[in-house]
């Protein structure tokens, strides 16, 4: 039976995670580092939803649903889950699963600095195809500060320790948006494949009569055309071209815009609105942030 479109199972506390997969009770209740091997799986799993944070690296999962998108595993990878994200894991009988979860409840990073710059580190609004693939040797970098974390929780608490752990995580998190970086680059070939296919997507979009109906193409359309998340997009494209998203749709909009200005006799307002725009002075002001000079101004360069 197809239990896809089962309600969420939602889980609000790390205690109630522990119960619900066969764990002991957690040495905290905002924070836990759970070896993934003891973890229960029951048949016909329901997707989830955490209401805290998860870090992860596993290995053994053989399929992994996260949002309406199913993807294969054949070796381990480190993921980030934020709260409130659907997700789902299929065990194969034939897989053996292990490594580590680092769940991280948002009232323990009350009063920190952790509590506010957690939500700027983009890859936990990645999809799980768009995971962080480790080598050996960032594997065991993120292992050990997971160990760090693990023996500082289990020691004895004391008005240290919760700015220690947190340091821990600050460090797993800068590594890790490190290691995103690194994989960007290396795997270049394939990233700038997406590059030349975002580049013929906004060509074909604008060449197309019904930008009226449709308006500017958003970052969500784009990201979906493209199959990945919106916030991978936007981060691939900032390490490899310095903008994002947003700013290349606009770039290709200023190109096709300069190519009507001179070469047709449309006035600015009907160029403004064959690009979906309602005002022509939102379009102007566009255009002139992005080349110094108004439409106009640009027009009267070709006379």
């Amino acid at each position: 039976m197809n239990n896809q479109n089962t309600k969420p199972i939602r889980i609000k506390t790390i205690t109630e995670f522990h119960k619900l997969r066969g764990l002991s009770k957690p040495k905290h209740p905002l924070i836990s580092v759970v070896d993934y091997s003891q973890v229960r799986h029951l048949p016909n799993e329901s997707a989830t939803i955490f209401d805290f944070y998860s870090v992860s690296i596993k290995q053994g999962v053989s399929k992994m649903i996260y949002g309406q998108q199913q993807y294969d595993f054949d070796e381990g990878i480190m993921y980030f889950i934020a709260p409130n994200q659907t997700f789902k894991v299929e065990i194969d009988k034939a897989y053996k699963p292990s490594g580590w979860m680092l769940l991280v409840h948002p009232d323990f990073l009350w009063n920190t600095r952790l509590a506010k710059t957690i939500k700027e580190y983009e890859y936990f609004g990645y999809s799980v195809n768009e995971a962080l693939w480790l080598s050996e040797k960032e594997e065991g970098i993120m292992s050990a500060i997971i160990a760090n974390i693990q023996e500082e929780y289990h020691s004895n608490i004391d008005k240290f320790s919760k700015n220690i752990i947190i340091s821990h995580i600050e460090n797993l998190l800068s590594y890790s948006e490190r290691f995103y970086n690194r994989q960007f680059i290396t795997r270049e070939r394939t990233h700038h494949q997406i590059l030349e296919r975002l580049e013929k997507l906004l060509t074909d979009y604008f060449n197309v009569d019904d930008s009226i109906s449709k308006g500017l193409p958003t970052v969500q359309y784009v990201a979906e055309k493209l199959n990945v998340s919106a916030s991978y997009l936007s981060s691939l494209l900032r390490v490899l071209t310095g903008q994002n998203t947003q700013q290349h749709i606009h770039e290709k909009l200023i190109e096709r815009a300069k190519e009507k200005l001179s070469t047709t006799d449309l006035s600015i307002s009907e160029i403004a609105y064959e690009f979906g725009f309602e005002h022509s002075q939102a379009f102007s002001r566009l255009f002139k942030s992005k080349t110094n000079q108004s439409p106009l101004e640009f027009r009267q360069s070709f006379n």
